[in-house]
């Protein structure tokens, strides 16, 4: 039995430090993830070495794989379905998930394909930009989908960056429907800006009907609602599902909730820790949503949920790279949902 299973896209991550005027000279728009061909990706490596740029980091990463790492780390039972090569970078990828108690299936393995990769840029203001080439996982289908483990699963959680995939779009509608069979919540992470600004058709198939949780930021709500403010963005997600999470920074996050049958929704604030200094936002997002439903699915209250995901995200963005040490997690669990 698994607590989740997750589907995504399988990427591993390089990190590079620079500055404004130097993200500036890459021409990709800061703050958000601008795909890319091989060549493309290429040049602004070429870029990056000719600035005498050299990377500071590679780990694992794609979105929703941080968040089942997250919440493994918690002690979450999840199951990830994803889409790599059968090359060195592939099998980096798959062991570090088994190393943090991610299962994952063989039909994530493609024969012959080139495991994708993401040149993360971050600047001195800690704000983290993407340049990803999907690789073959720009073509994750269906055959890719272990629909076995969704029957044994409480949840289902959805990137949004498969919004931009064509080929997994008949997978999404199957996974929906077994879902509703099964009886597993879905959760829905909005990912990006950019997912919300190109690819909101491919967000609307995720959120079919209406799905249990929506993960984003405060930009994300807003262009996705067409509102202003974080609130009533929030409360206009409802429409979409029956909880909205919106983080918004050190401004802290918005719960809106709205459980079927109920005619009023509840509004929770919940503050975000203060930090001494942002050192790095790649992965915060991933983790405040594998943290908040780590907490939900042992049961805990929405703002407890809240609390446990700020201290989590507050603890990422204070280092490089995407994810925290496994027992680092286990330590602010301890700490926050004790208290």
């Amino acid at each position: 039995m698994y607590d989740v299973m997750a589907v995504g896209n399988a990427l591993v991550d390089h990190e590079y430090m620079l500055n404004d005027a130097a993200l500036d000279e890459t021409q990709l728009v800061k703050g958000n993830m601008t795909l890319a061909t091989l060549e493309e990706q290429q040049q602004l490596l070429a870029y990056f070495q000719l600035s005498e740029i050299k990377p500071s980091k590679q780990a694992g990463g794609g979105s929703a794989a941080n968040t089942m790492y997250a919440f493994a780390s918690l002690g979450g039972k999840p199951f990830y379905g994803c889409r790599v090569g059968d090359d060195q970078q592939g099998q980096f990828y798959l062991q570090d998930l088994h190393d943090a108690g991610v299962a994952t299936s063989s039909q994530s393995v493609h024969a012959g394909g080139v495991t994708g990769s993401c040149v993360v840029a971050v600047t001195d203001d800690g704000e983290r930009t993407m340049q990803t080439y999907l690789g073959t996982s720009s073509e994750i289908a269906e055959e890719n989908v272990d629909f076995e483990a969704l029957i044994q699963a409480d949840w289902l959680y959805l990137e949004g960056y498969l919004a931009m995939s064509e080929s997994i779009q008949p997978a999404m509608i199957k996974l929906r429907q077994q879902a509703g069979i099964h009886g597993a919540k879905i959760a829905v992470s909005f990912a990006d800006p950019a997912v919300v600004k190109f690819a909101k058709e491919g967000l609307l198939n995720m959120l079919g009907n209406k799905v249990a949780l929506i993960f984003c930021n405060n930009e994300e709500a807003c262009l996705f609602t067409d509102k202003k403010q974080i609130k009533a963005a929030a409360r206009a997600l409802l429409e979409y599902a029956q909880t909205a999470v919106v983080t918004n920074g050190a401004q802290g996050a918005v719960i809106a909730h709205k459980a079927d049958g109920d005619t009023e929704i509840t509004i929770y604030d919940v503050a975000t820790p203060t930090v001494p200094a942002v050192i790095d936002t790649n992965g915060a997002g991933d983790n405040y949503a594998g943290a908040f439903l780590y907490a939900l699915s042992q049961q805990y209250s929405l703002p407890e949920c809240g609390r446990l995901a700020s201290e989590v995200s507050a603890q990422v963005i204070q280092q490089f790279g995407p994810r925290l040490k496994s027992q680092h997690y286990k330590d602010i669990a301890k700490r926050t949902l004790s208290a």
